[in-house]
């Protein structure tokens, strides 16, 4: 975290900011492992499509942060995670076809962002 973001007002429920490596720890693995059983199913419906939009999805997912604390922009962060909300509901459907663990994997990571959308939104609104 930066200096920046601890002059900012925290919406409820804001967790310390220890909780977030774990987190994102444990989330990462889960994704790999979910994209290694994607990509190894015999049954992949949509794979070109998937495979763009889950590139798009990582690069949304890796742009957040550039744009929440290197711009110190809530609202482009927020507009970037509603992006990862969207892409990651197509990704869930799309990997479960293929392989029920797969899109299983990605259920947790859909929770935290949906959790991080609305923190995202709560420090737009309040900043």
């Amino acid at each position: 975290m930066n200096a920046w973001y601890a002059t900012l007002k925290r919406p409820p429920l804001t967790p310390p900011n220890w909780v977030f490596s774990p987190v994102w720890t444990a989330l990462y693995v889960a994704i790999a492992v979910s994209i290694v059983l994607y990509y190894r199913a015999p049954r992949k419906p949509h794979v070109r499509l998937t495979a763009t939009v889950l590139i798009a999805h990582l690069a949304a997912n890796f742009a957040w942060t550039y744009l929440f604390f290197g711009l110190r922009s809530p609202g482009l962060a927020l507009a970037d995670i509603v992006l990862l909300d969207v892409s990651l509901g197509l990704l869930i459907r799309w990997f479960w076809k293929s392989r029920a663990l797969a899109g299983a994997l990605l259920v947790p990571y859909l929770a935290w962002v949906l959790f991080a959308t609305y923190l995202n939104y709560g420090f737009y609104r309040l900043n």
